[in-house]
């Protein structure tokens, strides 16, 4: 039932939209004798199948494709710090980075126990 040109989401989507209509009680646009319908049991969704491998389906799908672009790129400036520039930058971001670092402590075995026996403790 892959149609070229239709992803699988895309396909769903129009059977979707086209058994809502169906269901509906909207005019079908292919000629389906009686048996055939009761065959599928009148189920819309069996209708929108056949309706969409025949090729008679009004619904579009617009994909939007991105634009070409023909002009250059341009490089943004990038500043050039000098070696001693560098050092100071370096050296001050280290300087922050102790001041309002956060020291962590490596957890202890006895630490988790006592959480989970406060926990146990309290759930009772």
């Amino acid at each position: 039932m892959e149609k070229e040109g239709f992803s699988k989401y895309e396909i769903a989507r129009i059977l979707g939209a086209r058994a809502l209509q169906i269901a509906m009680n909207a005019p079908l646009l292919i000629k389906i004798e009686k048996e055939d319908l009761e065959k599928i049991r009148f189920d819309a969704l069996k209708i929108a199948e056949i309706e969409f491998s025949s090729n008679i389906l009004p619904i579009s799908v617009k994909k939007p494709m991105p634009q070409k672009k023909e002009e250059r790129l341009k490089r943004g400036k990038s500043a050039i710090l000098s070696d001693k520039k560098k050092e100071n930058f370096e050296h001050d971001e280290e300087k922050e980075i102790t001041e309002e670092g956060e020291i962590m402590e490596l957890a202890q075995p006895e630490d988790e126990g006592e959480e989970t026996a406060e926990e146990g403790g309290e759930a009772e």
